[in-house]
């Protein structure tokens, strides 16, 4: 952009070969596998002349993938013709239906009916063509001629002929790259790379000469200036401030009038100044800037998940805005800290920060009513949500349950159209790891040996190198009724996956991001686990009380489940308690030792941010500086800093700065230092800012605490339901072969899978994780109840008077198919009557059934039908 240079957007396409018309090709037809493998393809070049041809131009990439597509996005020759305004052919290289029309020795009126499709013809280096010399097809004098051919045909025809080096790679060198990835395809003719690199001018020239002085110019330099002059200077997408969103008649009106009538409800009706400001505030930037429409599709979503009984759960930065929470997107309260009475709404606010979150304020009596008064607020900024000037475009991330995630991407389809949404689009690129696979197995086929540095060069070579395509796994993608998507983006099936249902954006989301709506619809197991135990407990869990003393208790001891850290291995209790559990987070909570809710919040903060705990916060703690005043979320900049005297915009820029790293790249500007020092902040938290690389948001945090905090307090207080829907849940592959070898040996597979540290499988890890769980269980009292063939649920863990009893599918080799069949078999008709009788009534195989009876889970049943008399 800042050269000026005019892009010319197109692409290589396959057209069907007209012979393949022996099928049907209607447009509007799936053609089928089977039918499909008849239809022959040749190359041609699709150029974008104008905005028109650029939609048309996406419009044809959206028909090949979905309606043509057979290893290779295919187009038939009508369907080109119909979206054919604006757009500019090419006949492209020796794959080109004209250059083998040539090879194959066509008549002259064939091959001038074959080139007057075109809008100018094509022809390359001899270089690019030299595998037919290999092959014995022709010579390179014959190279030649072929080329001369198509010039004569373009002269004949009024069209023009352009030189071009079918780049594939842009230096000589780069070819043993593209011989490495062919060679892992199992090209035959891999290291015999044809010279398709980027050629200058004079190259092209010398390439050329045969033809003479004149016409190579004109092939080199003339005609190719004449095509890139019938190109308009256009935009492959809008530009980044230009955002579509879908239209919904009365967003503003309805977001207002809600944002209102539930802040009175709470906080009376004559507003808190606090809270009439910040509600101005944020609603003027949000209708002014158009994104009520933005909060009302979230809030539309999430009122349907609570109505159907799921609690959402919010992520990244919506806690920090207030009306997010009054229309219910969010359980996160930005306000600061605060009491309200729900009866005659009487609030107090504390406004100097006297304590971090509302959650941690002692409980109290109205002084006006008598009525316990609500505990609320966390001191988040709405700028780290939409910026210093509230313009940023809002990004709304919701975790709904994993069971409920197809029911909120369906409901999305309801609110707009299913025409109107997509799955947001990802490309994905070559790992190192694969990179480094290519280059060792070519070099291994060749029995070489090279050194460590020349594969190190190689493998960051193919940096960047798309291998496939996918779906964001909880992105959609919104598109206007008024508004075609091809104005944005073409379309495809994730992994080009023929019999997928799945349609997603052609381009990654991460570049159209700002220009469509994206509504992250997450699938998450916390809200699946609260419902679990909302069944269980029969208690809603918007009522559990924040503050619960022995719930904080097992984030500093294991003294609330009545058991010693040697017994369950871990000084804390917070085996199971979402972010909290791992040996890393649970060694940070004893390092904090966090009393209140908002320590624990901290703790979030440290543990998703990078360069935030170790070698800085830990640290500063250890030398006796209180976790209040570390850094451990980005919003602790601002809000401290704007506490010690900096401009409130100044406080915004540093905590942007030190969030994504830039702090730690070259330390914090001049006058943010100067800012800084003026307002006597500590030299030592200037240098914790320059050591963080990513912050985590504390409205994050906050939330993600609080639907652990829920899942912590049924821990204590209900544990039987606690274990059986973390088991349930959380842990899919759960293997009763381990559990009924007792607890000396969990507790020796535990050491031995954190000795291997990081090479550990990703199985063992998982498995460690629901052992140490179930050892803390055992170490509390309950037990677990063997599996029964009648009494065992097909998947879901069930409370018992002693403990728990293990689904059918917890034994291993018996999947939840199985399960489920014997779950059936056994509510139909009399009970089994033998192993046998089990096998072909539950259609399971021998192997499901010797599983159950090592287990004793069939009890005498007998192995077959027949009677013994003897």
């Amino acid at each position: 952009e800042k050269a000026d240079i005019k892009l010319i957007f197109g692409m290589e396409g396959y057209l069907m070969n007209d012979d393949g018309h022996d099928i049907d090709l209607e447009p509007t037809d799936t053609i089928k596998k089977s039918r499909i493998k008849k239809v022959k393809n040749n190359h041609i070049i699709i150029l974008a002349k104008n905005e028109t041809g650029l939609r048309n131009l996406y419009k044809l990439v959206t028909i090949s993938h979905l309606r043509y597509l057979h290893k290779r996005p295919m187009l038939p020759r009508e369907v080109i013709e119909e979206y054919r305004e604006g757009l500019i052919l090419g006949s492209a290289c020796e794959a080109g239906e004209l250059y083998r029309a040539i090879l194959a020795g066509r008549p002259d009126e064939e091959l001038e009916k074959i080139a007057s499709f075109y809008d100018y013809l094509e022809i390359q280096p001899t270089g690019n063509n030299m595998f037919l010399v290999r092959q014995e097809r022709c010579t390179v004098k014959q190279l030649q001629e072929h080329n001369r051919k198509i010039y004569e045909l373009g002269k004949k025809l009024g069209k023009l002929t352009v030189a071009t080096c079918d780049v594939h790679f842009l230096h000589p060198e780069d070819a043993q790259l593209r011989a490495i990835l062919q060679a892992g395809q199992n090209y035959s003719d891999a290291d015999q790379q044809a010279p398709l690199y980027f050629r200058t001018t004079e190259e092209m020239l010398k390439e050329f000469e045969y033809f003479g002085k004149e016409i190579a110019y004109e092939l080199c330099v003339t005609n190719p200036n004449k095509i890139a002059e019938m190109v308009e200077k256009i935009k492959p997408v809008p530009d980044r401030d230009q955002l579509y969103s879908p239209f919904i008649p009365g967003a503003e009106k309805a977001i207002k009038e809600m944002s209102y009538q539930r802040a009175h409800e709470w906080y009376g009706e004559n507003l808190p100044q606090v809270v009439s400001d910040r509600l101005k505030m944020e609603l003027d930037s949000i209708i002014n800037h158009g994104f009520s429409v933005l909060y009302y599709i979230a809030h539309k979503l999430v009122r349907k998940s609570l109505d159907d009984g799921y609690l959402v759960g919010s992520r990244g930065s919506v806690g920090s805005s207030f009306v997010a929470t009054m229309i219910d997107i969010t359980e996160v309260n930005p306000l600061k800290p605060h009491y309200r009475c729900p009866q005659c709404k009487h609030s107090e606010f504390f406004m100097k920060e006297e304590v971090a979150s509302g959650f941690d304020l002692p409980a109290k009596a109205c002084p006006e009513c008598g009525t316990e008064m609500i505990r609320d607020g966390h001191d988040i900024p709405f700028a780290v949500f939409m910026g210093f000037h509230g313009d940023k475009v809002p990004d709304i991330d919701l975790n709904f349950s994993g069971d409920y995630q197809p029911t909120a991407h369906k409901y999305t389809e309801e609110l707009f159209g299913r025409d109107n949404v997509c799955r947001a689009g990802t490309i994905s690129t070559i790992a190192i790891k694969t990179a480094f696979g290519y280059v060792k197995k070519y070099y291994e086929a060749k029995n070489l040996h090279v050194h460590s540095a020349h594969v190190a060069g190689l493998v960051e070579g193919f940096a960047g190198i798309k291998r496939t395509t996918g779906q964001h796994p909880g992105g959609i993608m919104v598109v206007p009724r008024n508004m075609d998507i091809h104005y944005i983006s073409p379309m495809n099936r994730p992994a080009d996956e023929k019999d997928s249902e799945t349609v997603t954006t052609h381009f990654d989301y991460h570049s159209i991001n700002d220009r469509l709506v994206k509504l992250d619809i997450l699938g998450h197991d916390d809200p699946t686990v609260i419902k679990m135990l909302e069944e269980l407990t029969n208690i809603p869990p918007q009522q559990i009380p924040v503050g619960d003393e022995k719930t904080m208790s097992i984030f500093r001891s294991t003294e609330a489940f009545g058991v010693t850290p040697e017994q369950i291995g871990s000084a804390v209790g917070t085996y199971g308690i979402p972010e909290c559990g791992t040996q890393f987070v649970r060694q940070m909570i004893q390092d904090v030792q966090p009393k209140n809710f908002s320590q624990v919040v901290r703790v979030s903060g440290y543990s998703h941010g990078t360069d935030v705990w170790l070698n800085n916060a830990q640290d500063l703690i250890r030398e006796g500086k209180p976790s209040e005043e570390t850094i451990s979320t980005r919003d602790d900049i601002m809000t401290n800093l704007i506490a010690k005297g900096v401009n409130p915009s100044m406080s915004f820029k540093i905590m942007e700065y030190v969030r994504k790293g830039k702090a730690a790249k070259g330390g914090l500007e001049a006058p943010m230092l100067e800012a800084m020092r003026a307002a006597k902040v500590p030299e030592w938290y200037i240098e914790s800012c320059n050591k963080v690389q990513y912050l985590f948001p504390k409205a994050h945090a906050v939330a993600y605490v609080m639907m652990a905090y829920r899942i912590a307090y049924c821990k204590v207080h209900y544990p039987r339901e606690f274990y059986a829907a973390y088991f349930t849940v959380r842990a899919p592959d759960f293997d009763m072969d381990h559990v009924v070898k007792g607890v000396d040996y969990m507790k020796r597979y535990i050491k031995d899978v954190y000795a291997q540290g990081y090479k550990a499988s990703n199985r063992d890890k998982d498995t460690v994780t629901y052992l140490e769980l179930v050892i803390e269980m055992l170490a509390r009292g309950f037990e677990m109840e063997r599996i029964d063939l009648y009494k065992s649920h097909p998947t879901r863990f069930t409370v018992t008077e002693k403990g728990l009893r293990p689904p059918l599918a917890a034994l291993g080799g018996i999947g939840v198919t199985a399960a489920q069949s014997i779950s059936e078999a056994r509510e139909i008709g009399h009970p089994f009557i033998s192993q046998e009788d089990l096998r072909v009534r539950a259609k399971v195989g021998k192997a499901v059934v010797e599983k159950l009876a090592e287990h004793g889970a069939l009890g005498d049943l007998p192995e077959t039908d027949q009677i013994d008399l003897f």
